[in-house]
């Protein structure tokens, strides 16, 4: 059995916002996606940097067609569950569609995810007043550049054309500018992505991106193999969609095998 350290009654004590920022060139980061308690209660054992409660819970999590779909009380009932087993993580909360429209719906919409747990919020795109603002308002924000999952509809890779990597290029240099402490790039071709960590000063943690990232992100449920067809781009370090089937077959085996043994009396 692992030894998991007392809950904190104050919740997560991990690195700062700023902290992560200063990280640049000093190390890299590793950020993995939560969205219940006993997986963020392991995972904040694990020695992560940051703890990400993703908008893609909608589709890992709970099955539905896209992010698009995850609301705002979604998404904080999922922070706090996460808040709840997390001491020593970073934990970051997603900004779901369409909750940050504007500015100040921007600011409202973070203070509910801090409120929950979050001890910073992302949000998807250079929108770049609604990052100040919410900034401006005491509250850290991770940008997202290259592919946006809450409006793009085709999943393919960006800035495979000139035109398309000097705008993922231009996106992340504004949120750095604007005070992101770290970017996201998701989905993006390799060499873009390593020009975009280059000239930006706020780490970059990719996803899909290759290696010249400043760090790494992935969906946790793809990383322990919890659903059947995890992406081509994971390689999942466990099978816990097949674990699960074994022991619900045993658990099964076993009621079965004790009825059967009570009606025949042996």
């Amino acid at each position: 059995m692992y030894s998991v350290p007392p809950l904190h009654a104050d919740g997560p004590s991990g690195q700062s916002a700023t902290e992560i920022r200063a990280s640049k060139g000093q190390r890299r980061l590793a950020m993995l996606t939560a969205y219940d308690y006993p997986t963020a209660l392991a995972l904040d054992a694990s020695g992560l940097d940051l703890m990400l409660v993703g908008d893609s819970l909608g589709e890992v999590e709970l099955g539905m067609a896209s992010t698009r779909e995850v609301s705002l009380a979604i998404m904080c009932h999922h922070i706090r569950a996460v808040h709840r087993g997390v001491t020593r993580t970073h934990v970051v909360g997603d900004l779901p569609h369409d909750s940050y429209r504007t500015p100040d719906e921007a600011v409202e919409s973070a203070r509910a995810l801090v409120a929950a747990g979050a001890m910073s919020v992302k949000l998807e795109g250079a929108l770049i007043p609604q990052v100040t603002a919410i900034i401006a308002d005491g509250i850290p924000v991770m940008g997202h550049v290259g592919l946006l999952p809450q409006t793009h509809t085709e999943r393919h890779r960006r800035g495979r054309t000139p035109d398309e990597a000097a705008q993922i290029l231009a996106d992340a240099r504004a949120l750095d500018a604007a005070g992101c402490y770290a970017i996201v790039i998701e989905a993006v071709d390799n060499e873009v992505a390593s020009r975009v960590t280059a000239a930006v000063g706020a780490p970059t943690i990719g996803i899909a991106a290759g290696r010249g990232t400043d760090g790494q992100v992935l969906v946790s449920t793809d990383l322990i193999g919890q659903l059947p067809e995890p992406p081509r781009f994971v390689t999942p370090k466990a099978d816990v969609f097949g674990l699960v089937i074994d022991a619900g077959r045993e658990f099964a085996r076993e009621v079965r095998t004790a009825e059967s043994k009570a009606l025949t009396g042996h």
